[in-house]
């Protein structure tokens, strides 16, 4: 219950900080973390097959969901090194984004696996088995998510991430799914059938809830939607800039894990080109220091006589019609 009420981001931009991108100690937490709880998964899975728990067997499969969609953030970290070619030339971040598609492939099957199990079970009821095992493997489960968050809190807060604090309490509140194991091991060995499968099709749900997070976040990296609010502070910078008049187009759009920047501004008619430049020069730089996560801008500049780009086709029209 509290992993479904507790908000919180799949999306693994929000996973990424300066703070946490620039420090080993961060890197060295988020991979180590990783490789806890994915032992943590693999130890429950061979107790998943000597028992036959659904319940146990959707643990395993959320905390394995969840594991997955860390990878982007992996591969936005190993090709977004690489140098922009003549035929990439916004670099590999989109990468990142192919293999969010895939994640939201496998979570999905996840959530099925884990559905369709359950309800055979209810229909078809059999005994569970090593509930001992059963009930250890939901305790190492919690402890697993424990120990991982305890770790990501403590590096984050030293190294000063916000992304990797905010993913230690993520896991802590996938701890607790696990404790619903220990509830279903409980139930079976009250003799309550029903327990086991039960529990198997909360965890089902929760894994679903981990689908429509992720995948709302793939969609909208598609989509290159961005938070309307980073739009707002883009703008206003902008207009603060000495020598804006006017501000008549912001776009923006994640690339991987950092955002790029196009501006069309509104200067005097009366100045000179270097002028102009130097505002448009002032206003890249200034964007770039107040908008997070923002590497790179493109600002245009724009006489206020002829303001937005819909003069630029009557300019060019005006412009070869005086050649000839």
């Amino acid at each position: 219950m509290r992993h479904t009420l507790v908000p919180h981001s799949h999306d693994s931009r929000a996973k990424v900080d300066q703070a946490l991108e620039s420090s080993r100690d961060g890197l060295r937490a988020l991979w180590i973390s990783l490789v806890g709880l994915g032992i943590t998964a693999a130890a429950q899975a061979v107790i998943v097959v000597l028992s036959g728990s659904v319940a146990l067997l959707g643990d395993t499969l959320h905390n394995v969901a969840d594991a997955l969609t860390a990878v982007p953030l992996g591969i936005a970290f190993l090709l977004g090194r690489r140098a922009a070619t003549r035929a990439y030339t916004y670099g590999y971040g989109r990468a990142e984004d192919l293999a969010g598609i895939v994640i939201v492939l496998v979570i999905a099957g996840s959530a099925v696996a884990a559905a369709w199990t359950a309800v055979d079970r209810l229909l078809n009821p059999a005994q569970v088995t090593h509930l001992p095992w059963v009930l250890a493997a939901g305790i190492v489960g919690f402890a697993g998510n424990e120990l991982v968050a305890q770790y990501r809190i403590r590096v984050g807060r030293r190294i000063g991430s916000a992304a990797l604090v905010a993913d230690g309490l993520h896991a802590r509140t996938d701890g607790y799914t696990s404790l619903a194991v220990v509830a279903a091991a409980l139930g079976a060995w009250a003799g309550w059938t029903w327990a086991d499968p039960v529990v198997g099709l909360a965890i089902a749900a929760a894994i679903t809830f981990v689908l429509k997070d992720a995948a709302r976040e793939v969609y909208r990296r598609l989509m290159d939607a961005v938070d309307p609010a980073i739009v707002d502070q883009a703008e206003d910078t902008l207009r603060a800039v000495d020598g804006v008049r006017d501000v008549t187009a912001v776009r923006l759009r994640w690339i991987g894990h950092r955002l790029h920047a196009e501006a069309d501004l509104v200067v005097d008619s009366n100045l000179t080109l270097i002028a102009a430049h130097e505002i448009a020069a002032d206003a890249e730089h200034q964007l770039t220091h107040a908008v997070p996560r923002l590497t790179t801008a493109t600002v245009h500049t724009d006489p206020h006589s002829h303001p937005g780009a819909h003069h630029h086709t009557d300019l060019s029209h005006q412009r070869r019609s005086a050649e000839a």
